[in-house]
């Protein structure tokens, strides 16, 4: 059964902001307003009403909404760590409300939901942040997204201008924010905002939300940092959410704390487009000869149903805005794609088919194949650390297609496919069986002996331990949604025997990298959901604070205005060492970047400090 909610019931919704359980303390006390400037009164007035036409342009969207939560408890060597996490992804349509509406688990043994329904999976989050309890709506999360979407007036608010400052490119004005005293009742924002000069969009917001004047209701609400973008002319809409609440006390191990990041996209999800390789050339007074053979056999019948199947399923996951689009010398084909060339050409694949790389837009740490297409998943590439790790993961989904764990051929007729998105996470199975993962292991092992990458392997070796370890407490991070966890049920690496290799573990050691934080390497375009590499400098760590393995880290956005094929710059939080290292350097060491005699090869993705990789093979 469908429920719709009315988007004016939505709006009043807003009182359910995300809960901390913090400790009591005195309500707040606003410090005194002082007098705004006409100017600076006249950009007030004009963001109040750019709020009004940032709810009506997100009325017209379903974007894809991925929440991920880490626990986290002071250490005395890393400050704190993680102890447990939450994975939540959803597809919300503010057009028509919320429906209520689960998706099935693929198996009920070992896999969660791929989605969650809108207002069921709104309601887990409200679960699992230990709301229940109160009676507010669950739809509350979705305030962050707003200042305040029923009352950012100046009946409502009082206004204190801070200063000019640039966010990037964008010169803004700062202001601080907060209920007028004589404003009842829960959820108005407290906080400051920053609102850009030309449009008068507000681009940042940073701050919680205040209940009654009479009451306090600091336990109810998280402190958050909600950035936008400009994704279109004139349209700048929410992309990300940073929450943050800790309390540290010393000697106190049990003191949690909780950092959360959430993630907006598919602004804009299109029905995907392929060029077909296979085009009939019709010139006058001439004959076909592209293909040189009139008949098929039956061996490459069954690759080409094979072949079908993928590139139906692959569509599918694309117009869902869970699979990038394939760019035209994009990451995945300059750095993916040459790193699988790197692994074929010395083991003498002979695919029929070119490998492909595409990039699974999830968090969550997984890879599968789809015929003869690898899918990485954003979240296992920003933690991978460098070149070598990469490949071993390849090597994997590599050893899967060549040994033929294909996806099931039935998906190559396009009925099955005709479904709504809520169902497609029901219906397409894309992880392989533990017997195929034991054998693709084992033969990803001998590619990886006979490549470029048989000296760095012990580097590799350090991610999958650093992984295992993590992996104890962080099992939403490591819970596929789509394909296959990089961890065995029992919590070892699958590629075990390359964990084996690595060194142990040194927190002191500045050199040794073994995994990074999330968002490390790639930023999703929210608007036509394409991945690029982050252009950011890389900081040498300092301490052992610095590394942050699989961590939830503040976001911070180097702000654009809209220039086509222009994606903003998303800058991850990091304390960083004063030397940069690396800036900008691609992942994966090419033909084209081999050094000649007495020169350098290209610099990889890997710290100077760790070895760089091997030239790659020349496939010509």
């Amino acid at each position: 059964m469908r429920y719709r909610i009315p988007l004016c019931f939505l709006l009043v919704l807003f009182l359910c902001a995300a809960s901390a359980h913090a400790k009591r303390t005195p309500r707040y006390r606003y410090e005194p307003m002082r007098p705004l400037t006409p100017d600076q009164a006249e950009l007030v007035q004009r963001a109040m009403a750019r709020e009004k036409v940032l709810i009506k342009e997100i009325q017209q969207r379903t974007p894809l909404v991925e929440t991920y939560i880490q626990d986290t408890r002071p250490d005395a060597k890393l400050y704190e760590i993680p102890v447990d996490d939450q994975y939540m992804l959803s597809r919300v349509d503010f057009s028509k409300g919320f429906f209520d509406k689960s998706y099935s688990p693929r198996t009920v043994e070992e896999h969660r939901r791929w989605f969650n329904g809108s207002y069921s999976a709104i309601s887990a989050l409200t679960r699992l942040l230990g709301l229940e309890k109160f009676t507010y709506s669950p739809t509350g999360f979705m305030q962050m997204m707003f200042i305040d979407p029923t009352g950012f007036d100046q009946q409502h608010y009082g206004f204190s201008f801070v200063r000019r400052e640039f966010l990037g490119s964008i010169r803004t004005w700062v202001f601080d924010v907060h209920p007028k005293p004589s404003v009842k009742g829960y959820g108005r924002f407290y906080g400051r905002i920053w609102i850009e000069d030309q449009g008068g969009n507000v681009v940042r917001f940073n701050g919680t939300y205040t209940g009654s004047g009479s009451e306090d209701s600091s336990k109810y609400y998280f402190h958050f940092d909600s950035w936008r973008l400009n994704v279109q002319p004139d349209i700048w809409l929410p992309v990300a959410i940073y929450v943050e609440e800790t309390q540290r006390v010393e000697g106190n191990r049990n003191s949690l704390g909780l950092k959360a990041q959430t993630h907006f996209w598919g602004y804009s999800l299109k029905l995907p487009t392929r060029d077909s390789e296979n085009v009939t050339v019709t010139v006058d007074n001439a004959v076909d000869k592209s293909d040189d053979s009139q008949d098929v056999s039956p061996l490459e019948a069954s690759r080409l149903w094979i072949e079908q199947a993928e590139d139906n399923v692959l569509d599918r996951l694309e117009e869902a805005g869970l699979v990038a689009p394939f760019t035209q010398g994009g990451y995945e084909q300059k750095i993916l794609d040459q790193i699988a060339v790197n692994l074929i050409v010395p083991n003498n694949l002979a695919f029929t088919e070119q490998v492909r790389c595409r990039v699974l837009l999830m968090d969550t740490i997984e890879a599968t194949t789809v015929g003869n297409t690898i899918l990485l998943s954003k979240g296992l590439i920003d933690s991978l650390p460098n070149e070598v790790s990469i490949a071993s993961v390849v090597a994997m989904e590599l050893a899967h297609i060549a040994l033929g764990h294909h996806i099931d051929t039935r998906y190559a007729f396009n009925d099955r496919l005709l479904f709504p998105d809520e169902a497609t996470f029901q219906r397409i199975d894309m992880y392989h069986s533990a017997p195929d993962n034991v054998t693709a292991a084992k033969k990803a092992m001998e590619y990886l002996e006979n490549s470029m990458y048989k000296d760095q392997l012990p580097q590799a070796g350090l991610y999958y331990e650093q992984l295992q370890q993590r992996g104890q407490v962080l099992k939403a991070l490591n819970t596929p949604e789509l394909g296959d966890s990089l961890l065995k049920p029992d919590g070892t690496p699958w590629m075990s025997e390359l964990e084996h290799m690595g060194p142990a573990i040194n927190w002191d050691d500045m050199n040794q990298l073994a995994a990074f934080p999330l968002g490390s390497w790639l930023k999703t375009d929210p608007w036509d959901d394409s991945v690029h590499m982050i252009d950011a400098k890389r900081y040498a760590p300092m301490n052992a604070r610095d590394k942050m393995p699989f961590e939830v880290t503040p976001i911070f956005y180097r702000l654009q205005r809209y220039a086509a094929n222009t994606p903003p710059v998303p800058v991850p939080g990091s304390t960083g060492a004063p030397a940069a290292v690396n800036e900008g350097a691609p992942p994966a060491t090419t033909a084209e970047d081999a050094a000649p005699a007495g020169g350098q090869p290209a610099a990889s993705r890997a710290a100077p400090a760790q070895t760089p990789p091997a030239t790659a093979q020349n496939p010509h």
